[in-house]
């Protein structure tokens, strides 16, 4: 890697082992710059969604209710289009979940004529509850890939994944894997087939607009980062209590 001289507070650095025969993809170059902004870090966003849907799970009662009640509220206001969205990308997969928990879930028959073939309350009950914490969860994905564009989301993931260096791991790899997942799923996207033949051809044709570079803007962590994790943090103990 090797730096260039910027602006005071501005940092690039260029990873050079991204470019030639032993590129992870062609001749794709990964560029980090370092920014200070007034605004919340894309990694500690991307920290609330992780605690909010890991204090989700644990929950039970009217904690559960008032918490996912509260994302989904939230969601509406600040990211509804985005969520109905992905809750009708998602729909069939609800609904199966839904499903397999009604009738696999053991308990008294629901509705007592149809015997056997009668779903349970019990299973009624707790996918009602697994669906309520997906649709929170799906929520607060919404209102985070509603506020972070691409390359913002994956400067989050990459600072986050600072630990893997103590495993000799290259989260610089990582991230330009990730750069090129998103960017080709989002052309393949765009292509817009709708017959699954037609798409899954599309797959294998050549990319028109290949990536040549990468490029990701990484603001500088400030006190609103601390004020909001230490927030959430609160709110994550206060349900757990």
């Amino acid at each position: 890697m090797t730096s260039s001289v910027l602006p005071p507070g501005i940092c690039s650095i260029n990873s050079s082992e991204f470019s030639g025969e032993e590129n992870i993809s062609g001749s794709v170059g990964c560029r980090f710059l370092w920014l200070d902004v007034m605004r919340v870090h894309p990694a500690t966003l991307i920290l609330v969604w992780i605690v909010l849907v890991a204090t989700l799970q644990v929950l039970s009662g009217w904690k559960l209710f008032a918490l996912s009640g509260a994302m989904l509220v939230a969601t509406g206001i600040l990211s509804g289009h985005k969520f109905l969205l992905l809750l009708r990308r998602t729909r069939w997969v609800l609904f199966s979940l839904l499903m397999i928990y009604v009738y696999v879930t053991p308990g008294h028959a629901l509705v007592e004529r149809f015997g056997l073939y009668s779903p349970t309350r019990e299973g009624v009950l707790a996918g009602v509850i697994q669906l309520l914490k997906l649709l929170a969860a799906l929520g607060g994905l919404a209102w985070l890939l509603h506020r972070l564009h691409r390359q913002q989301l994956i400067a989050g993931l990459y600072v986050l994944l600072a630990p893997l260096v103590l495993l000799r791991v290259s989260r610089e790899r990582v991230a330009v894997r990730l750069a090129l997942t998103l960017h080709y799923a989002e052309v393949a996207m765009l292509r817009g087939a709708r017959d699954w033949r037609v798409h899954l051809q599309q797959l294998f044709q050549p990319v028109a607009d290949a990536v040549h570079s990468v490029e990701l803007l990484l603001p500088r962590f400030a006190w609103r980062d601390g004020v909001v994790l230490a927030g959430v943090l609160l709110v994550s103990g206060w349900c757990l209590r």
